[in-house]
């Protein structure tokens, strides 16, 4: 388990969801920042790779492993105000800014958005796009915000994960679970094109030994706030050993 002396015992370093409260017990004072993100994706002799960058220690999710992407800004939006194509215009501007690379946002695969318990610190509701990345790239980072990068295969960032040697927040951990069904790149994008976007609205809970827990739509607890509610399941348990997924919602696999 990856630890530091900034957390507690009983939340994984890769939780970073605030306390447990629910809407209820407290004002939400602001919404969550719209960002977006995209998943680049190519083909190896070893299975799908995906790009990961690392972000500088010193800034928001600082040491974290993430795919590239960032705030939407004004200038992102289109005349009629869509969100969506905002996103995309997004995740195509900061991936050249955050990778050095040149991406077609009309290429962009929707397949999930992302949105923390309401009372997390500095919260983003999240566009996640897939595509393929385009042949014979370059990655050049900043050295500023991004401090290194690699091509992954999804079990190996996940392995890493479990072992310590990779920190990633739980939307990321859930997509690379995901992205490691598949074994090639169009299989995978065909995929994601024939279902709807899969909308995560996070609540937070945690077992009776004090684990905490992700909860999202599906889930017998979701509603409740309560991991402890039988029946289905759709949760991230942030154990203090690793993560635990569980998924018995049919809507969601």
């Amino acid at each position: 388990m990856m630890n530091n002396s900034n957390e507690t015992p009983d939340k994984h370093a890769s939780d970073p969801y605030a306390d447990l409260i629910k809407p209820s017990d407290k004002p939400i004072t602001e919404g969550a920042i719209p960002a977006a993100t995209v998943v680049l994706l190519r083909d190896s002799d070893a299975g799908i790779e995906t790009l990961m960058l690392r972000k500088n220690k010193d800034i928001h999710f600082g040491n974290m492993w993430v795919f590239p992407g960032g705030r939407i800004d004004p200038d992102d939006y289109p005349a009629n105000g869509d969100k969506t194509e905002a996103a995309r215009f997004a995740a195509a501007r900061e991936t050249h800014e955050e990778a050095g690379i040149h991406t077609d946002p009309e290429d962009f695969i929707w397949f999930s958005r992302w949105t923390p318990p309401p009372l997390t610190p500095k919260r983003f509701t999240t566009w996640f796009f897939a595509a393929r990345v385009p042949e014979h790239k370059e990655i050049l980072i900043d050295g500023g915000e991004i401090h290194d990068h690699q091509w992954i295969k999804p079990q190996d960032a996940l392995a890493g994960h479990r072992e310590g040697t990779l920190n990633f927040v739980p939307p990321t951990w859930v997509t690379l679970h995901y992205l490691a069904k598949y074994a090639a790149v169009d299989e995978l994008l065909k995929a994601f094109a024939s279902r709807s976007p899969k909308i995560y609205e996070t609540h937070l809970s945690q077992t009776e030994d004090g684990e905490r827990v992700a909860l999202w739509h599906g889930d017998a607890g979701y509603e409740a706030w309560d991991a402890k509610v039988e029946g289905d399941r759709h949760r991230l348990t942030m154990g203090r050993e690793g993560f635990i997924f569980e998924n018995s919602f049919k809507g969601y696999r």
